[in-house]
């Protein structure tokens, strides 16, 4: 297939790299030239394990370009992915301004039938916008299709996440639409769920606010563990064991950070207050997640005495292992307590 993807970052240029190397045809495009004359050098703006292999290989053979134009992208592609960047507001909410820049110009450059794909993570009825946007400034009346497709990559796996998912969610109402993203997943040999937009909108934020809400447990769990005696790497094998509730997500420490679950959490609850719900589960996963932090403070404060004049060493900057994200990395937090302490 010819496929488009606006968005260079983890989610677009895995997308793309890895469409690319099952045999489709990809443009990625970005609208930050630097980025695009790198990666046509073979430059890869970020770290991310396997993901220089797939583009230099594919670049190379012609089934990978990078360019800046949408135009470009829309007009040579039978699919287009929007994998542009959704951040928070001051106030938690999520930026949906990149994506409707995205969704408008598709829709002046919409040149015959489209499926565009929603690949960020945006708020439930994302859809909705896209489509009305699309329609706003598609003045031929091309037909087109809106189609919700929820990434899961996680930071430092992100290749294999894609080429080996757990699961493909896809939500439409349309069956063509239904039809042509199943095709596209075909190879990946996988379940494909095909549920309305609106529960795949939902389904990226419930997955990503459960994981944060399960790192948050175990955490309150530690401190129940330092309180009674108790070895909290004993408890966490105790408790993985369990079927129901698996191993995965259950490493006690100084809390969870990234470019998701601080995110998604925060955005799934103002999507609720906003509906009407009080998510409250949700507000103490925030609140104990950053409490964890100034609980490592103290214990550090405690242990050294007045922090003053001290050379204190970090091991581990990101906000985890295998990748170099520091966004919303727990360690720049205590950072930033402990030069505020001297």
């Amino acid at each position: 297939m010819k496929i488009g993807v606006i968005g260079t970052g983890y989610v677009g240029l895995v997308t793309g790299a890895c469409f690319a190397d099952l045999g489709h045809e990809v443009i990625c495009i970005d609208k930050d030239r630097r980025k695009i004359s790198a990666l046509r050098r073979g430059r890869i703006p970020i770290y991310e394990p396997g993901l220089s292999d797939l583009v230099l290989r594919n670049s190379k053979n012609g089934r990978l370009v990078f360019s800046t134009s949408v135009a470009q992208g829309v007009r040579r592609s039978e699919i287009v992915f929007i994998a542009v960047g959704t951040p928070s507001r001051p106030n938690g909410e999520v930026d949906i301004s990149q994506v409707k820049a995205a969704a408008a110009e598709i829709g002046r450059n919409i040149n015959g039938y489209k499926i565009i794909v929603n690949k960020s993570t945006v708020p439930v009825g994302m859809g909705e916008i896209v489509s009305r946007i699309v329609s706003r400034y598609n003045k031929r009346q091309h037909t087109f299709e809106v189609v919700s497709n929820p990434e899961f990559l996680r930071e430092g796996s992100a290749v294999l996440d894609l080429m080996s998912p757990d699961r493909v969610v896809i939500g439409t109402d349309s069956p063509k639409a239904a039809d042509k993203m199943r095709e596209l997943y075909k190879p990946f040999n996988t379940t494909v769920l095909v549920v309305g937009t609106k529960s795949s909108e939902l389904v990226k934020y419930a997955s990503n606010a459960f994981l944060a809400t399960k790192i948050t447990f175990i955490n309150e769990i530690a401190n129940v563990c330092e309180a009674t005696g108790a070895d909290i790497l004993e408890v966490a094998q105790g408790i993985g064991l369990d079927k129901r509730i698996g191993k995965a997500f259950l490493s006690a420490g100084i809390g969870y950070g990234g470019s998701c679950f601080p995110k998604d959490t925060s955005a799934l609850y103002h999507m609720a207050r906003s509906a009407g719900y009080n998510f409250r589960v949700l507000k103490t996963v925030g609140e104990v997640n950053q409490a964890q932090r100034r609980r490592v403070f103290e214990k550090i404060r405690r242990a050294a005495g007045s922090l003053r004049g001290k050379k204190i060493a970090l091991l581990g900057l990101s906000f985890k292992p295998g990748t170099d994200d520091l966004r919303e990395s727990p360690a720049l937090s205590l950072i930033e307590k402990l030069a505020a302490a001297g």
